[in-house]
Formats: C-alpha cells, structure tokens, sequence
C-alpha cells in the first residue's frame, strides 16, 4: 500500500506544486493500493486562493490544466485507491475525494464536505463538472452543486459525497483498501477502465467554449474581489 498526503499550507490548500507531487507519486505508485489522505486534520481546503488570485489568463489556463491532470490521475488510477477523508474537504478538496473508489470519513468529526465552488463565483472547468456528474447521485446533484452547502459527515454521506462513516477511520479505510486489492489485480484494472476510461474528457466544442467565456471570469476583477474577501475572514 502506498500513502499519499495532501500536505500544504493552507490547509492542505490545492497548489501547482501539490498537484504536480501527487501526479508524480501516482505515478510512482504504478497501480498500487494507494491510500490519500490529508496531513493533520484536514483532507483539504479547496485550490489556492492566494494562487488563484495571483494568475492571469495563460497562466491560469495552466493552472486549471494542472488541475484537470490530477482529478483524470487519480479518477483513472488503475489500483484500488481509497480517500480517508479526516477532516474539511472543501470546494477542490472534496472533488479529489470524489474520484475515489472508495471515500470513508471519521465519526463525530467536525469535518466540513462539500462543493461551494458556486458560493466563491467559480464556474466549473468542464472535466471536474464531469467527474461530479459521474459521482454525485443524479438525485441531489443540483442541490450539492447549486446549493453549493457545506455539510457535516452524515448529510455529506446522505448526498453521496462520501461512502462511510466509522469510528476507527484508519483502520477502516486501510480494510477497504485491501480488500479491493484482494481481487485480482489485472480484472480489476480493467474493469475499473472500463467504467472510467475517458469519461471524464469534454467534447471539443464544450471545452473551447469553457475557454472562451468562463475561463476569463476567473481572473476577472470581480472574481479577484471575492477570493480577497475570502482570504480576509
């Protein structure tokens, strides 16, 4: 089994240079049981926004390219890898949750889970909204999206943002994780392909359209003005 952290500042905030890391270790692993995780009590805040803030347009088409590598990373990962997600897993914190094949949370916890990317004036690149289209129950995706909410274990359980909820949330989590990897590994490999391969990728059209009128609102001055009153409170 290999460990992979989230470890930043910020909360484990999501930077280039974290991104960059857990690519090279999935790939290090080569399809491994891999257990991710975040350093400390937190899974992850969500992307950082002291970064964001700080890119203008080529470098934050970069940036939100960086972003789509990791989420079809880890989505595509061809070993079992399960999230123990052992604290707030925030707006891009809880999208690396979701590609997991299986996400298990602590009990009594005060962690905070969920997509609030709409509260921040974010639009969704077109691949993470796929993966939340993959993920998120058809049923309450409107309200995990739109509502863009941050909710406790139990409702992020009830909404399908995580699977489990358990006491001895190590223990558990390193369970499920060998237990996917009891099955053979090569049936499970494609098998998992199979239901993911390329499911995340958007058409040309969806993707060029993204480009050309929401990637500029991401580095608009309105869009600016509201990560910096985030970054005040």
């Amino acid at each position: 089994m290999k460990r992979i952290v989230l470890e930043a500042p910020g909360k484990n905030a999501i930077s280039s240079e974290l991104m960059r890391r857990v690519i090279s270790e999935l790939g290090d692993a080569k399809g491994e049981p891999v257990l991710l995780t975040g350093a400390g009590d937190v899974f992850s805040a969500g992307l950082n926004l002291k970064e964001v803030a700080s890119l203008e347009g080529p470098a934050m088409k970069l940036f939100l390219r960086l972003l789509d590598d990791l989420v079809t990373a880890l989505y595509e990962y061809p070993g079992p890898l399960v999230a123990l997600v052992n604290g707030h897993a925030i707006a891009g914190g809880c999208v690396l949750a979701l590609t997991a094949d299986w996400r298990i949370a602590p009990e009594g916890g005060r962690a905070r889970i969920g997509l609030n990317e709409v509260a921040l004036g974010l639009r969704y690149p077109p691949r993470v909204l796929n993966l939340i289209r993959a993920r998120v129950p058809p049923r309450w995706i409107e309200k995990v999206v739109l509502g863009a909410e941050l909710f406790d274990a139990e409702s992020a359980q009830r909404f399908g943002l995580i699977d489990e909820i358990t006491n001895d949330s190590e223990r558990i989590a390193e369970k499920r994780l060998a237990a996917l990897a009891a099955h053979p590994r090569d049936a499970y490999t494609t098998a998992k392909l199979a239901l993911r391969s390329k499911k995340l990728a958007p058409s040309a059209d969806v993707l060029a359209r993204f480009e050309r009128e929401d990637l500029p609102s991401w580095v608009s001055p309105e869009q600016k003005a509201r990560i910096a009153s985030v970054l005040k409170r």
